[in-house]
């Protein structure tokens, strides 16, 4: 190995780890479930994105196994060659009706989206206004498209006005592209579409709402857009297929033309090989079932709700989530990554959350109860964080 770079990693890993920054991964021993298995041990789970349990559901395993026996493990090729199957054609007229809109396009991944979609619409000459709290895969779609990154303040809506009138009125931009999460992974707040769309539409802003934790979850399954009633003014809906459905993936939704230019322009549709064939068989059965009931969407929010009461009453700071995402805000990062160890030791998962994914000083244990969770899991749930939160000197 290299030497440079041999010192550069061991002083790097050496003041991560003593600024209670290293983060340790866990290997989970089975299923993805309400509770899980590491090392032996069995633990309630808090961390997990799969939102309604659809990661384990039996139908869904059931049609995967079948799609794997028609059509194989895998599509074979990329998109423009032969990698489009039937199957995956199945998925996006599903995903369109979803989503309320005239078309949509599957990705590999929720990350992979955000790479395809900005720097296929977005350049060099063009601006892109941001909140400061956007998922990484925004920001680094956004770097990709080479578009000037004005940053806005988060959820900001005179800043928001203010910059976007700046950015219009310079006359240095082609287009303007206001960018946002629909729902903040970190703190569970909501994007105000509303406002957005009122400004956008000032300004003739192209409006792009990132609905990784909204879909599934708001706007009874169809997520935030669906909530807000603006399947019409939004110009790109992006979502994974990772979170509330259970399987892996991801897509854009809009209009016919802009789907159409995605397939010729989006560089990972373009040179990645397309979802396999169980994978998308399944997602298309998993939002066939969001389409047709509520019940496992109400019954996240049931648990969320449940969960942050009993937190809230324990005396912890839970910040201002207006979604199941449940945080613990503790702040000092080495005390979040003791409460976590603690918590998990005491027979709870839930990860520590610390800078860069927040920032310095806004450490947090983040929760997330699923539709998968019963009462006792989660009233056992919540002894644990009294005990730990008693002995860290967190609660009072």
């Amino acid at each position: 190995m290299s030497k440079i770079l041999d010192e550069y990693l061991a002083s790097n890993l050496q003041e991560l780890k003593e600024n209670g920054l290293y983060n340790e991964i866990n290997v989970v021993e089975g299923a993805n479930g309400p509770e899980i298995t590491i090392e032996g041990k069995k633990l309630i789970n808090l961390s997990s994105n799969n939102y309604l349990g659809l990661a384990t559901d039996e139908t869904l395993k059931k049609v995967a196994k079948e799609a794997i026996d028609s059509h194989g493990v895998g599509a074979g090729a990329v998109r423009t060659i032969n990698g489009t199957l039937d199957l995956h054609v199945e998925l996006e007229e599903t995903l369109a009706k979803f989503k309320g809109t005239e078309a949509a396009v599957a990705f590999q991944s929720g990350f992979n989206c955000n790479m395809a979609a900005i720097q296929a619409v977005m350049g060099k000459e063009d601006a892109i206004l941001s909140d400061e709290l956007n998922h990484a895969s925004i920001i680094d779609g956004c770097r990709l498209s080479r578009a000037k990154i004005i940053r806005v303040n988060h959820s900001d809506m005179e800043d928001l006005r203010r910059k976007a009138k700046e950015a219009v009125e310079s006359g240095q931009y082609r287009k303007v592209m206001y960018i946002t999460d629909g729902v903040f992974s970190m703190d569970g707040d909501v994007a105000l579409l509303p406002e957005i769309v009122e400004i956008a539409k000032e300004f003739d802003l192209i409006t792009y709402v990132d609905d990784a934790h909204g879909s599934g979850v708001m706007g009874k399954g169809a997520g935030t857009v669906k909530h807000f009633g603006l399947e019409k003014d939004i110009d790109i809906q992006m979502g994974t297929l990772s979170k509330a459905i259970g399987v892996v993936g991801g897509y854009v939704a809009g209009s016919q033309d802009l789907i159409d230019y995605l397939k010729v322009a989006a560089r990972p549709f373009l040179f990645s090989t397309s979802l396999t064939p169980g994978d998308t068989r399944a997602i298309t059965e998993a939002v066939r079932m969001l389409m047709a009931s509520t019940e496992l969407h109400d019954k996240v929010w049931e648990n969320g709700d449940y969960l942050k009461a009993g937190l809230r009453k324990l005396g912890f700071d839970i910040g201002n989530s207006e979604t199941p995402i449940t945080p613990c805000i503790i702040g000092d990062e080495k005390t979040t990554q003791e409460f976590s160890k603690r918590l998990m030791e005491e027979g709870v998962y839930a990860k520590s959350i610390v800078f860069p994914t927040v920032p310095k000083g806004a450490g947090r244990v983040r929760n997330m109860p699923t539709a998968a969770h019963t009462k006792e899991m989660l009233d056992e749930a919540l002894e644990v964080y009294e005990k730990i939160g008693k002995e860290l000197n967190v609660i009072s």
